[in-house]
């Protein structure tokens, strides 16, 4: 495995696309960390009318971005840090489980006591840290998930607008009961670009 390095401050749609230009001809596993202004994604089968808050992304300027991949709604913004993962291997779902058993290991790496989840979550003291989507290439898989840092919890449960029924599978009334931030847990990483320095350490280890 590879780790690349990547343009900053780009919006969403531009790491999107480079993951799909970098598994066009990959012969290696390659993976990258990176972080957008804040935004809103939406997977692949969602509708954008029924999982966000347009009203509100538009006046605080939070940008709404659909993804190829599956999975959830998800808010993110420079608190959160976004981890990706092309792989030459076509077996999509070995390589999904793999990227996610990885993270988790990560995290536990640093002290964490993370867990992983049927949903492809991954959760710490029974709350979402981080969540996964997965999408095929003829030649190809692409892995990316999120891990929330120190992102705007406010802006989550105004912006993403799940329904009744997802949020009571889940055994919870908003979207903030069910996500926390990592960095009241890690009092020795300063700042998420130590925990990105951090995870992609412990990461190419594997």
């Amino acid at each position: 495995m590879r780790k690349i390095d990547i343009q900053r401050n780009m919006p969403l749609a531009w790491y999107l696309d480079q993951e799909i230009r970098l598994a066009q001809d990959v012969s290696e596993e390659l993976f990258f960390c990176w972080r957008v202004s804040p935004t809103v994604i939406y997977g692949r089968h969602q509708h954008r009318e029924e999982e966000v808050n347009e009203a509100y992304c538009a006046e605080h300027g939070i940008e709404i971005v659909q993804r190829k991949s599956g999975g959830g709604c998800v808010y993110a913004d420079e608190g959160n840090l976004m981890i990706s993962l092309i792989s030459p291997d076509t077996h999509s779902d070995a390589v999904f489980q793999r990227f996610i058993r990885l993270l988790a290991e990560a995290l536990r790496s640093l002290g964490l006591e993370a867990v992983t989840t049927a949903h492809n979550d991954i959760l710490i003291g029974g709350r979402k840290v981080s969540g996964n989507a997965c999408y095929a290439l003829p030649n190809a898989t692409i892995v990316h998930g999120t891990l929330l840092y120190d992102v705007n919890l406010d802006a989550i449960e105004q912006a993403i607008t799940p329904g009744e029924a997802k949020l009571s599978k889940h055994a919870v009334q908003s979207v903030r009961q069910r996500v926390t931030n990592i960095r009241p847990m890690l009092p020795d990483i300063r700042n998420i670009d130590e925990l990105t320095q951090r995870i992609c350490q412990t990461w190419l280890k594997y």
